[in-house]
This record gives C-alpha cells, sequence and structure tokens, in this order.
C-alpha cells in the first residue's frame, strides 16, 4: 500500500492526514514533532507504519523521539488521538529483516541494503505500546533504545 492508500483507510483526522502529506513533500508540520534529528525517510517509514498498524485511532499529531543508526531507527512514538494518548515503542531494522529473509551480501553479512530496498517501512522488529502505567523511567529507557520488560 502506498501513503494514499493508508491515509484513505485510516480515521486520522484531516488536518493530520494534510500534516502527513506536507511532510512527504519535505514541509515541516506541527502536526509532526521530532525532538531529535532524524532523516526523513526514516520518520516517514515510522508514520506509514503508524497508519498501517492503527488504522483505527483518530490520530491528531505525533512526537518522535528516536535515534538513527546506519541500520536501525528505535525510540518512542507518543500519538495524540482526540484527547488521548499512546506511546507506541518501537525498531525498524533493516538489519534484522536482512537476518530473518536470510540475506547476505557478498562479505556474508546480513543484506540490510537488499532489505530495505525491498521491505521498505516494513522493517519493524518491534512494535508494541507502552502501559499506560508503565514507570516513567521505563519509558525513558525506552525512548533511550534500551531493552525494557514490560510487566
Amino acid at each position: 500500500m502506498d501513503i494514499e492508500d493508508l491515509l484513505g483507510a485510516s480515521l486520522a483526522t484531516d488536518e493530520f492526514k494534510v500534516a502527513v502529506r506536507a511532510y512527504w513533500e519535505h514541509k515541516d508540520t506541527p502536526a509532526i514533532q521530532v525532538v531529535r534529528h532524524s532523516p526523513r525517510v526514516k520518520v516517514q517509514r515510522l508514520l506509514t507504519q503508524l497508519l498501517s498498524a492503527e488504522p483505527g485511532l483518530e490520530v491528531d499529531a505525533v512526537v518522535v523521539d528516536a535515534v538513527s543508526g546506519c541500520s536501525d531507527y528505535r525510540g518512542t512514538l507518543r500519538v495524540e488521538a482526540r484527547g488521548a494518548s499512546k506511546v507506541f515503542n518501537f525498531v525498524w531494522d533493516c538489519q534484522w529483516r536482512a537476518r530473518e529473509e536470510g540475506w547476505t551480501d557478498y562479505f556474508g553479512f546480513p543484506d540490510q541494503i537488499r532489505a530495505a530496498r525491498e521491505f521498505g517501512w516494513r522493517c519493524f522488529a518491534r512494535w508494541d505500546e507502552a502501559p499506560e502505567s508503565a514507570p516513567a523511567d521505563l519509558l525513558l529507557q525506552a525512548e533511550a533504545g534500551s531493552s525494557v520488560q514490560w510487566a
């Protein structure tokens, strides 16, 4: 599915849909806040995942707090949806996807370039909602990319 198909199937607000389209046109928007520098393509993959995985959310705005590595992008996505707030922990990792597919490059390493090219946004190794009762220190650990086990 492309972004227009996902937007059409989503219950996100019309204002958020306009913001997503603007973001795709390399325009910043208050409805999509990125706390620290992130490559635009990785934020686009994250927004695509949100719209695909959570089409029933009436999204008003999002705040991305993530770190970007060579083969990964990990952190939290805070979603404001009609007065409610949800936090999703995520890890997008094309190296993980390459290992899952059994793809290796010429040197025998996981072929993360092929995985990123062929799977694009579908390289999420982790996508889960943080429990509302999660202590703030656990949320901070998750936002920093640490492995956190929710009780």
